[in-house]
């Protein structure tokens, strides 16, 4: 419509005839809009990890986990849940899996994914993601970043259930078999003196 003149427009329907049928009088109109966000709404989540831990070989499993987020407006909630479940399995696999080995040359081990261990589906626990919804200004329709807030405290998460769980704080990633039945020989060694 001309701006200031509502009664003089053309629907989107006389547009398309005039511009998209076979010998149209006008070219296609095509259409291109983006939005640049210069500033963001800040991210928050609260993860919280239950693991079992074997004291005679190290290994960490996760039982369950649950993954609270602030998403601004889940303008699809399925897809917003979808997103956290893919960003929880990730996070598992940096803090558990995931990590370059290098030869003493500095040559790199784990070069190819036959080689580089990611969290397969039996790594996977049941993940409950609990979405909250305090609407951004900054985001559109209110939404908040929902990709990268969900991996980021898995690896912290883990570490704490491992605390927890058999009293050894491990600080390197990933929290291998070994790294962690390390970590407990250290604590036994420490317990008997």
């Amino acid at each position: 419509m001309v701006k200031g003149v509502p009664e003089k427009h053309v629907t989107s329907q006389q547009i398309a005839a005039s511009s998209m049928g076979f010998g149209a009088h006008y070219e296609p109109v095509y259409g291109r809009g983006r939005s640049a966000n210069r500033f963001t709404s800040p991210a928050s989540a609260a993860h919280l990890a239950k693991v079992a831990v074997n004291p005679e070989t190290g290994e960490v499993r996760v039982l369950d986990y649950v993954a609270v987020q602030d998403v601004g407006r889940a303008i699809n909630p399925a897809e917003v849940e979808g997103q956290i479940h893919g960003g929880v399995v990730q996070g598992i696999g940096w803090a558990l899996f995931e990590g370059m080995t290098y030869d003493e040359n500095g040559q790199l081990l784990t070069s190819t994914l036959m080689d580089y261990a990611l969290p397969r589906s039996q790594d996977v626990p049941t993940i409950t993601p609990l979405l909250v919804e305090v609407p951004s200004e900054l985001g559109p329709f209110g939404a908040k970043g929902v990709g990268e807030p969900p991996v980021v405290p898995v690896a912290a998460a883990i570490a704490n259930a491992i605390k927890d769980a058999v009293g050894v704080r491990m600080t390197q990633l990933p929290m291998t078999p070994e790294r962690v039945f390390a970590s407990l020989s250290i604590l036994r060694k420490g317990s008997l003196s």
